[in-house]
């Protein structure tokens, strides 16, 4: 392929890419602030890796719909290691060795753990962050007065995601409140121009999604949240300037740092401590961050495959590769560390992203805003994104997905429902584990209970003939069924047990078999073994 070819196919999904990677934008620029004061980090470090998630992740990733940036799941981790290392800079050396660690653990093909986590947990994850997203944009889209930031509370702060606070993700909350307590503790302390906004943004968007892009392709190409976001803009400039009563006080802006002159915006970039290389502790923190935030990832890509329309395969071991890249350069400038994240990438795919190229230009959004103009982003309400992310919430988490997910079956219903209630009431990876385990529990019942045989039984002349065809593969976790089967066979029988369709039996399994074989006679019972080899029937 020419290189004006490849470049005409790059753009050729651009007037998809262009509109969502806006929305994808709007999304992410609370989220890289929200996580970065959550982290006990500069506020600049969140937008750094959000920057380089998207431009430099997108840019040598093949996810074609996913997102990276920085991750509120990592946040507590972020937090304790800068606090038990003592400095931001010291820290940052941790995030380069991460990135270094994904690299490696893409060149020896790791990325195939991802694909053995089962559906039914990755949509429960799915439903459970569509939920969290839902409850913890409520304080923000109602103007919550409760809190304090300076005590590293969520609830003067919007994240768009997962708490901005200490206490992560967890149904209990450090204050002793949990997350139906704190829903009626706000309503003592709203702000009237946050609720008004909120209704205005909601109307926008359901408006856009339900009627208006079904009746004009130009409400197709002009983004609801954009025109959400613009008129909150416009409200806060009317009201500051004619109704300050109502205008939406400065703690439910967004947050973006201004610096007025060049050497000022230098000045936020930091770099890493070279020197703490041999720091043991320094290694242990890269390694935890390059395993959890690997984790992190993988999850992501396979939800954003089942995500993605056209079902597209990511190479999961290009993808560690390109976020351990980011890592590096992240971790380098004074960035914190980055994962695939579901939420951005989920609002991409709602959005209508074709290609890597929304990423990609979403990231130079962020770029662009905060080099050029920063003081009109702070004028964007929190209440406003928040009702973008009501509306990517709900459609991760639909009703209907609940009851397509009942009618598969307790085998996928039960697994989806433990993530889902793990997720929301502790943390996502404690949720992650529990549906893993439920869903390991049913298979080992299931193959206990699978007998991995044809069992054939009829009755000739008063003798009891029994037929058992083992299939092609038999494992140790068939022997109880099996065990089951041959103890459970009635005096009298003539058995004939097929091992000649068998590639592979488990020597467990071959010992069961062998035991009865030598004791069958005690219960009157012959056996024929027609084996694979051979294919000679030998009589006990």
């Amino acid at each position: 392929m020419s290189k004006t070819k490849s470049i005409q196919s790059i753009f050729s999904t651009i007037k998809q890419d262009l509109p969502a990677s806006i929305v994808v934008f709007f999304v992410a620029l609370p989220l890289c602030l929200g996580i970065a004061l959550a982290s006990g980090a500069p506020l600049f470090s969140g937008l750094i890796s959000g920057i380089i998630g998207g431009v430099v992740v997108g840019a040598l990733s093949n996810s074609a719909l996913g997102v990276s940036g920085p991750a509120a799941g990592l946040a507590v981790i972020v937090l304790s290691s800068i606090q038990s290392l003592g400095a931001f800079d010291v820290f940052l050396l941790a995030v380069v060795l991460a990135g270094g660690i994904q690299i490696i653990l893409g060149l020896i093909k790791g990325g195939i753990v991802g694909y053995y986590f089962p559906s039914s947990v990755i949509k429960g994850m799915l439903t459970g962050i569509g939920v969290i997203i839902i409850h913890k944009q409520i304080p923000h889209a109602l103007g919550y007065d409760g809190g304090d930031i300076l005590e590293g509370r969520l609830d003067n702060y919007g994240s768009g995601f997962w708490s901005i606070a200490n206490d992560g993700m967890h149904f209990w909350q450090i204050d002793s409140e949990n997350l139906f307590t704190e829903l009626f503790n706000m309503l003592e302390s709203i702000s009237p121009g946050a609720v008004i906004v909120s209704l205005l943004s909601m109307t926008i968007l359901i408006s856009w999604e339900v009627y208006l892009t079904k009746k004009n392709k130009i409400f197709k190409l002009i983004q609801g949240p954009l025109v959400a976001v613009a008129a909150g803009i416009l409200y806060q400039l009317i009201t500051v300037a004619y109704f300050p009563s109502y205008a939406i006080e400065p703690q439910h802006l967004v947050i973006v740092p201004v610096a007025g002159e060049l050497s000022e915006f230098l000045n936020q970039f930091t770099f890493p401590d070279f020197s703490a290389i041999y720091n043991q502790e320094v290694w242990i923190i890269a390694f935890t961050i390059a395993v959890v935030g690997s984790l992190e990832t993988l999850l992501s890509v396979e939800a954003t495959d089942k995500l993605d329309p056209k079902k597209r395969i990511t190479n999961t071991d290009r993808e560690l590769l390109a976020q351990g890249t980011g890592n590096i350069l992240s971790g380098l400038i004074g960035g914190l560390p980055i994962t695939q994240v579901i939420v951005r990438s989920s609002a991409n795919i709602q959005s209508g992203g074709q290609s890597k190229m929304s990423a990609i230009i979403h990231g130079m959004f962020l770029l662009s805003c905060v080099t050029l103009i920063p003081f009109i982003l702070n004028k964007v309400p929190l209440a406003v994104l928040a009702c973008v992310l009501f509306m990517v919430g709900y459609k991760l988490a639909k009703p209907s997905l609940f009851k397509q997910m009942y009618k598969l079956g307790w085998n996928q219903f039960l697994p989806f429902i433990i993530t889902l209630l793990g997720i929301v009431f502790a943390d996502l990876l404690i949720g992650i584990s529990l549906g893993v385990i439920s869903s390991l529990i049913i298979f080992l019942r299931k193959s206990f209970q699978n007998s991995h045989f044809l069992h054939q039984e009829f009755v000739d002349e008063g003798h009891h003939i029994v037929k058992m065809t083992l299939a092609e593969e038999v494992s140790f976790l068939n022997k109880s069924a099996i065990l089951k089967a041959l103890t459970e066979l009635p005096k009298e029988t003539q058995l004939t047990i097929d091992m000649s369709k068998s590639t592979n039996i488990d020597y467990d399994v071959m010992e069961i078999i062998d035991n009865f074989t030598n004791t069958a006679d005690l219960k009157n019972i012959t056996v024929k073994l027609i084996n694979k080899i051979d294919v000679k029937i030998a009589d006990y």
